[in-house]
């Protein structure tokens, strides 16, 4: 019976404290368990830094900063055409695949394509895919027959480069697609238009 009172009167005493810390502050939660699991060690790099650590100092108010010149980031493919009419004319005649046309390449390309390209494009290709029969978008290019390229020439004759070059910056309507898909899966939705382009 003691040990049972013990343990009421405990239980009693904390949920007191408790309260009596969340009611001091209106913004305070109470008590917490394990704080250095909350409040991270590094700044955040969207804030404004506290000048009080020396090596912030020279960081002039900014954690986010620019990488040292000649620098990449780890992991980080870096593209040398820009996105101009000689950039994506550049891209299309220096540019080729680089990944092998295999079964399991162009299953994905087709699986990125429907994802991503799908909805404007077609399943097939086409031009005639969801938002365009549903009237939201318009002038969407076939990959067949004699549709015209909006940069010149015809869609079905266009080269691996023009398309990487689009994925990657985007065109007329089209938003870039850079951020979607990392650079392998680009090329294996370029190898899987150009399996589209040679249907007539």
């Amino acid at each position: 019976m003691n040990r049972n009172k013990v343990v009421l009167a405990s239980f009693c005493i904390l949920a007191s404290a408790v309260v009596f810390t969340a009611c001091k502050d209106k913004r305070s939660t109470g008590l917490e368990y394990a704080r250095n699991m909350y409040d991270p060690i590094a700044p955040n790099p969207d804030q404004p830094v506290s000048t009080t650590n020396e090596l912030l100092k020279s960081f002039k108010g900014q954690t986010a900063q620019t990488p040292p010149a000649h620098t990449s980031p780890v992991g980080f493919e870096k593209y040398d055409y820009p996105n101009t009419k000689e950039g994506y004319e550049a891209a299309g005649a220096a540019l080729v695949n680089p990944l092998e046309a295999t079964e399991k390449n162009l299953e994905a390309g087709k699986h990125y394509f429907k994802v991503f390209c799908s909805p404007c494009h077609g399943e097939k290709g086409d031009g005639q895919g969801h938002l365009v029969k549903i009237e939201k978008i318009s002038g969407i290019p076939s990959y067949h027959g004699d549709a015209a390229s909006s940069r010149g020439g015809l869609m079905k004759d266009l080269t691996a480069g023009k398309i990487y070059h689009t994925i990657m910056y985007g065109l007329n309507n089209m938003g870039s697609h850079a951020s979607q898909l990392t650079p392998d899966e680009r090329w294996k939705v370029v190898m899987y238009v150009q399996q589209l382009q040679k249907i007539q």
